[in-house]
């Protein structure tokens, strides 16, 4: 019991941080980039939003089954390691801890670039630290600040929406276009927009601090992904009815450069306030995933076995909180926003093959294995289709965790 984790999360508050996680990194973060891979057509985007959701709900799916199942804390790390075997629960906490690091990097640099563009890093750096202080604190204390932060985004969106759609600058012909960068850069984009997606992990990752997790999980991944899917759809649709695709893509702040574009300048900088605070809940939710992957995985000693103590009044991975926030401090002064989202969707996205190949184990009802059988094919497209260096550099992480699982063995055995 020393080491275990205290059950105080309801669906309310999983819902929440599910949200945290998740509209902070796809709006501010990934919508600029993904608008560029889909090409000039804004109808393009809104496909490769399409894309991105589907496979994130049989991803969704699938977590939540296997999280009703096996509720502790470590996600698909435990999923994998249960259903198809040490390595393969290996690989994917791997991939989550490095592909997720890269996302809080890039969500603290996304604070820095609202809050002091001059000065990203140093921003960057001070809210890798305060957050860490806050989750160290306990996950109900997490929970309520998620939840301040999430109602003032949506508060923020709902206000740019409005803004844009009833301004005269507003354009249904920009939803369409002429044809974009083809079927490979749908593709890249919908893996792209999957960097906005992945945040529901959260709640599964949290599975040993949810209150009866077979209820509770089942409920709240649905929940907080349905929900921001309609956020995602109703903003895209405001900003490229605006901007359109081709100065959506080139702007560094294009909510803010959209609410501009409507005729309300003065607006700009409560976007960027918004932007700030989605940026800051994403942070936040994410320190909260790779440090409990990270406990996870140092209980089975794949890292050090210090990174798996509990603090005994907080009930919190105390050790596993500060590396994490130690870490990712490092490379949110060292890193570029961009190459981050990349490498981030890569590791998740593997994260996310390995998940959906545990589901197909489950049973055999047919809605469940072909939930699971797109999930895990559309992983496997959406990641070979993200830009060359996300692939390259990603597989190569994979790979070098892959050979230390395999010196780690030979080791044990003493060869």
């Amino acid at each position: 019991m020393e080491n275990e984790l205290k059950r105080t999360l309801g669906v309310a508050d999983a819902v929440v941080v599910g949200l945290g996680a998740m509209v902070g990194a796809g709006i501010f973060a990934a919508l600029a980039p993904a608008a560029a891979a889909a090409g000039p057509a804004g109808g393009a985007l809104l496909a490769a939003l399409a894309v991105a959701a589907l496979i994130a709900y049989c991803n969704a799916h699938s977590s939540a089954r296997l999280a009703a199942r096996y509720p502790a804390s470590g996600g698909t790390y435990v999923y994998g390691r249960e259903r198809l075997g040490p390595f393969w629960g290996y690989l994917a906490g791997w991939g989550f801890v490095v592909g997720k690091t890269a996302s809080c990097a890039a969500m603290a640099l996304t604070v820095g670039a609202y809050v002091w563009p001059g000065q990203q890093h140093a921003v960057a750096v001070v809210a890798v630290v305060a957050l860490t202080a806050a989750s160290y604190g306990g996950v109900q204390k997490s929970a309520r600040i998620a939840r301040v932060i999430v109602a003032a985004v949506l508060a923020v969106l709902a206000g740019v929406v409005v803004v844009c759609l009833t301004s005269g600058a507003a354009e249904a012909g920009r939803l369409g276009g002429p044809a974009g960068a083809g079927a490979g850069g749908l593709l890249q984009a919908a893996g792209l927009l999957f960097f906005a997606f992945a945040g529901y992990a959260r709640i599964t990752t949290l599975g040993e601090e949810v209150r009866d997790p077979r209820r509770t999980i089942p409920r709240a991944v649905p929940l907080a992904l349905g929900i921001a899917l309609l956020v995602y759809a109703a903003v895209t649709v405001a900003a490229l009815s605006v901007l359109g695709a081709g100065a959506l893509a080139a702007s560094p702040a294009p909510l803010a450069d959209a609410v501009r574009a409507s005729g309300l300048p003065g607006a700009a900088p409560v976007v960027r306030v918004g932007a700030a605070l989605a940026a800051l809940g994403s942070l936040l939710a994410l320190v909260l995933g790779v440090s409990r992957t990270t406990l996870a995985m140092a209980r089975d000693g794949h890292l050090p076995r210090a990174l798996a103590a509990v603090h005994p009044r907080r009930r919190v991975p105390h050790h596993a909180e500060l590396a994490v926030g130690a870490v990712v401090a490092v490379l949110a002064a060292t890193t570029d926003l961009r190459g981050a989202i990349g490498f981030s969707s890569f590791g998740v996205l593997a994260y996310y093959a390995i998940a959906n190949a545990s589901a197909w184990t489950l049973d055999s009802g047919v809605k469940g294995r072909a939930v699971a059988a797109v999930g895990l094919s559309g992983c496997v497209v959406l990641a070979c289709a993200l830009p060359a260096a996300a692939v390259l550099s990603g597989a190569a992480v994979l790979a070098l965790g892959a050979v230390a699982y395999g010196m780690r063995g030979r080791l044990r055995r003493g060869i």
